[in-house]
């Protein structure tokens, strides 16, 4: 037989413990009526405490172990924009022939609020991108993603991101996209049709890319106010990112 765990002998033993009061109470007052009426007031109340405990208490719990996690995938966040994220939106916007367009509805504001999120957020979602694959500068980009191999590896195996389906979808995007360019020997004079391919896969993950990027960065404007007044100087959508004050 397999050993009790703790939970067993000390389900075991509050139950003893239960009966051996409920025996002595009998023996000090002898008053079977009072006992049994206590029992059954105690007994009726049970399903109320099971409630209590279990569909309030426990939800509370959970909700703040849930705060405390997604507290940390935005830690997470944080390090794949300041590390990755940030250079792709830059350097991969300057192959699109809408740029401007782009720039121009997600250039952050001081004043930006709910609505002015959720405005780039709709737009992001649709976000179409008009990208020349002709001068796609792909040697750059797979000696960038050779040097962040390991990083990305790195937070594909962190448990936090299994509160975030969306960002691990990025991530298998960014490392689809590294696979594409490694598994080539040269990216330089690739056919037509290959080069169609890749810009394929890059517009793929430059969605999934503003899409997860606007999500943190709301997130820094409700919670972090000074990490967000950096956000608001050096992001890649404005003319002349600088972190700087002037």
């Amino acid at each position: 037989m397999k050993k009790l765990s703790f939970i067993g002998y000390l389900a075991i033993g509050c139950l003893l413990l239960s009966v051996l009061l409920y025996v002595l109470d009998y023996l000090i007052f002898q008053d079977t009526h009072t006992l049994f009426l206590y029992l059954m007031s105690s007994l009726a109340f049970l399903p109320l405490e099971i409630l209590i405990v279990v569909l309030i208490i426990e939800r509370v719990v959970d909700q703040s172990e849930r705060k405390v996690k997604l507290q940390k995938l935005n830690m997470v966040l944080g390090a794949f924009f300041n590390d990755v994220g940030n250079h792709l939106l830059h350097g991969l916007l300057e192959n699109f022939n809408n740029r401007e367009e782009i720039a121009k509805h997600l250039n952050l504001k001081e004043s930006w609020n709910k609505q002015d999120f959720k405005a780039a957020a709709d737009y992001a979602e649709k976000l179409k991108i008009e990208i020349d694959h002709n001068n796609m500068n792909l040697a750059e980009l797979k000696v960038f993603f050779a040097k962040k191999r390991e990083f990305l590896m790195t937070l594909l195996g962190n448990p936090s991101l299994l509160e975030h389906d969306h960002f691990t979808d990025l991530l298998w995007a960014v490392t689809h996209l590294d696979e594409e360019l490694e598994s080539r020997k040269s990216v330089e004079n690739l056919p037509e049709a290959d080069l169609i391919h890749l810009a394929g896969d890059i517009e793929r993950l430059y969605g999934r890319l503003v899409v997860d990027w606007l999500d943190y960065i709301e997130h820094l404007h409700t919670n972090y106010r000074f990490l967000y007044s950096l956000v608001l100087r050096t992001h890649p959508f404005q003319e002349h990112p600088s972190a700087v004050i002037k």
